[in-house]
């Protein structure tokens, strides 16, 4: 989850936690900083809000793995390998709305007008909508035609522009000498390695971490993993988790004497029973909860002081300004202003209003 680790400042450190992660979780809810920018900027000094796209594009791309996810472009052949194969997308009830003319027609405009966003392309018409569980899809049609395109890796989604609104290429272009071919590594595997360096450890047992590998987690590819030496098994109280087998040999690494807000789906939070048990932290993201049931707030973020979840503060950026509306936990003052500071540098905020602030 690389928060022991020095990063350098600035752009060059968003490359390099890239490479040590692998994966970064989206969400687009924006409160004080969307949750990439938060994941990034706990762990690399001088991050501003879209540093995170602007600085990754050609070196990532987007897809799902842990939920949506900013994934390193090294992986892109393996999604790429795998799309062949992938029911997850529900293509052939999207193809039922289209016809192949059609999607190639939008792939056709991408690649010669590319990169664009879907409100760039060309209009063709209208469709009854797909229900994603209650969630209605898109009825424009050449939008439907670009999810084909992009659940096949025929384009990717390359970064977003200044509004937030998805960037779409061809792969050639979008991601310049990233191996297009098929990889020797099957998807699993990689993906398994992958999402253990970004949580750290991930728990054997089934749950959200596992998002698009439930079979691999229990088809033996895990076990292989285990007895080639590529991953290890650790307990943490009962529970078993996968680690990366460095883990055995380190020094326990220092905790970094600064004070950060995380996001509230940092991965130092995907596990959130191993937060409990190993951090004595219980923390659930309520953004979804009804207000009435909610026990702290709406978008309420843990605070990190010296290696330990100390507490959990509610803030937003109105203008120039972050206004931190209540604070929870035994936090020292120098410590929460310096965690505060570094978030209202993050939304380019050149005040910090703690007047209405309520402590908990």
């Amino acid at each position: 989850m690389a928060l022991a680790e020095p990063f350098p400042r600035g752009d060059e450190g968003i490359v390099a936690l890239l490479d040590r992660l692998d994966l970064v979780q989206l969400d687009p809810i924006d409160r004080c900083g969307q949750n990439a920018d938060l994941v990034v900027a706990a762990r690399v000094e001088g991050t501003r809000r879209g540093d995170v796209h602007r600085v990754l594009r050609g070196r990532s791309f987007e897809h799902f793995a842990k939920e949506r996810c900013i994934v390193h472009a090294r992986h892109f052949a393996h999604y790429r390998a795998q799309a062949v194969e992938t029911p997850w997308w529900r293509n052939s009830e999207r193809m039922r709305k289209l016809d192949e003319a059609l999607v190639n027609d939008v792939l056709a405009e991408v690649s010669e007008r590319g990169p664009l966003t879907t409100t760039e392309l060309s209009p063709r018409g209208k469709t009854e909508p797909m229900d994603w569980a209650g969630w209605k899809g898109t009825s424009r049609l050449e939008v439907l035609a670009l999810e084909v395109l992009w659940t096949r890796c025929a384009v990717v989604v390359s970064g977003r522009d200044a509004r937030g609104r998805r960037v779409y290429d061809i792969p050639a272009r979008a991601l310049p000498g990233v191996r297009l071919a098929p990889p020797a590594e099957p998807f699993a595997e990689a993906m398994i390695l992958a999402r253990v360096r970004s949580a750290g450890l991930l728990a054997r047992a089934g749950g959200p971490s596992w998002s698009m590998l439930g079979e691999a987690r229990t088809d033996g590819t895990v076990d292989r993993l285990v007895a080639d030496g590529r991953l290890v098994e650790v307990r943490v109280g009962r529970r078993p988790y996968l680690a990366e087998p460095g883990i055995l040999a380190a020094t326990p690494a220092r905790p970094r004497t600064r004070a950060v807000v995380l996001g509230p789906l940092d991965p130092l939070l995907w596990d959130r029973a191993l937060v409990r048990d190993a951090l004595g932290f219980d923390y659930t993201w309520e953004v979804y909860k009804p207000a009435a049931q909610r026990q702290y707030g709406y978008y309420v973020c843990p605070v990190l002081i010296d290696g330990q979840l100390a507490g959990r503060v509610e803030a937003r950026r109105d203008g120039a300004t972050l206004r931190v509306e209540r604070a929870w936990g035994k936090m020292p003052r120098r410590a929460l202003d310096g965690a505060l500071s570094r978030l209202a540098e993050l939304n380019n905020c050149v005040a910090i209003d703690v007047s209405r602030t309520v402590v908990s």
